[in-house]
């Protein structure tokens, strides 16, 4: 029993092996048409693979930045501000203030830094040169809760924001800007129409989702709040936008957000927050959801030249169907099955789909290395090729091939022998 299983298994194994050669020989006969069919699947894997890469390489670069901040960040924001029964959106609210971040540096356990900023737009000027930019008011500690540091000179100190002193650190894109490439450091800007001596030049950090985090000038919280203006509550609090809270463990966070909730609760003397906590993977696991979407839609858009190239096989079978009408019909005559005759074509097929799979997988990764550092929008591309991209995309394209080869396969194997051998 055991030796006719194996007898029939190598009976299958010589008729498919039979049927891949009268396939190879068949496409190689009419070389550039099967060239040209498998152009539609190679353009089409290649599109797929490529922009798959765009996509997860910009979520991968996005995804790092943010993590380079650091992944034990609690950001504290305030509520909505209501008016006549009307919302004016989460952080309009002016509920927070410089005093509740110093209340957190001091009470809740577990804290390593607490960080309040400010943040404005302002028209700033150096000689000839003006930008409108964003101007952060923050104290000592953002420079190691945000891990944003001087590459040159300083960054604000405790005696500054004691002192108000009217000095400035300038991010790289502002600095720029204003000293076309001379140094900052030691000259003053206008801000405002409010002179601030430059200290320090910040690293460059780039872009991210929520703008270019370069673009900037950081200056002492007490200073903007004196010469810009600020918003005071009706007890004397100096109201602040965010307050931004380092802890001292990851897996402290639920805790750390908890005991700050409660403070500022008592603190606000309210039963309902008036405040907003989110962590820094809130933000990864947001921005993940978002970028996923975007990689999907582009292989989604790649992904319909497949289709395209798939009925691209499908027509050229149907016409080599016609063609060998003829061969089809002796074949049957001399003994051939329905069944063998539908393998053959569905291995033709198969073939064309498979081989243009191959070509358009190293056509896809080379488009990916070549735009690779390309500037798209000021940032450089980083395309990411990633294996599943790559199944994925060369698992569609031998899928595509069975599913347009079975039409053609089925019609040629359908044919009457008789009928096949009169046809001219």
């Amino acid at each position: 029993m055991n030796a006719r299983v194996t007898c029939d298994r190598e009976v299958v194994a010589m008729d498919l092996l039979e049927s891949l050669r009268m396939a190879l020989r068949s496409l190689s006969a009419n070389k550039l048409r099967a060239s040209l069919t498998m152009l539609g699947m190679i353009i089409g894997v290649a599109a797929v693979i490529a922009l798959m890469a765009i996509g997860q390489g910009a979520q991968a670069s996005i995804l790092d930045r943010i993590r380079g901040i650091g992944t034990n960040l609690l950001f504290v924001t305030p509520g909505s501000a209501q008016q006549g029964g009307f919302s004016f959106g989460a952080g309009s609210a002016p509920t927070l203030t410089l005093q509740d971040a110093q209340a957190i540096a001091a009470d809740v356990p577990n804290i390593v830094a607490v960080a309040p900023e400010i943040d404005l737009r302002r028209q700033v000027v150096y000689e000839r040169n003006n930008t409108n930019t964003r101007i952060l008011g923050t104290t000592p500690e953002y420079q190691d809760v945000r891990n944003f540091h001087p590459v040159e000179g300083d960054f604000i100190s405790q005696s500054d924001i004691d002192g108000r002193i009217k000095v400035a650190s300038l991010g790289s894109t502002t600095a720029q800007t204003l000293f076309d490439g001379s140094d900052p450091v030691g000259q003053e800007i206008k801000v405002a129409g409010i002179d601030f001596r430059v200290i320090g030049l910040m690293e460059t950090k780039g872009s991210q989702a929520l703008g270019n985090q370069d673009d900037v000038v950081i200056v002492p919280l007490t200073t903007l709040a004196e010469t810009l203006g600020s918003q005071l509550t009706p007890s004397g609090g100096l109201v602040v936008q965010t307050i931004n809270v380092e802890v001292s463990d990851e897996s402290l966070m639920p805790q750390a957000t908890a005991d700050i909730s409660n403070l500022l609760l008592e603190r606000h003397r309210v039963t309902q927050a008036d405040f907003t906590i989110r962590s820094q993977e809130d933000t990864i696991a947001a921005l993940q959801t978002v970028t996923q979407t975007f990689t999907l839609l582009l292989g989604a858009i790649a992904g319909i030249s497949l289709v395209v190239g798939g009925i691209g096989i499908m027509n050229i079978m149907l016409v080599s169907v016609t063609e060998r009408t003829r061969e089809i019909g002796i074949r049957k005559a001399l003994g051939a099955k329905r069944s063998d005759i539908l393998v053959q074509f569905m291995i033709e097929a198969v073939v064309v789909s498979v081989m243009g799979g191959l070509m358009g997988v190293a056509l896809g990764v080379g488009i990916s290395e070549f735009t690779s550092g390309i500037s798209l929008g000021g940032q450089p591309l980083r395309p990411l090729v990633t294996v599943d991209s790559i199944a994925l995309a060369f698992g569609v394209s031998a899928g595509i091939g069975v599913f347009f080869g079975i039409y053609p396969a089925s019609r040629a194997a359908a044919l009457n022998p008789i009928d096949a051998l009169r046809y001219e």
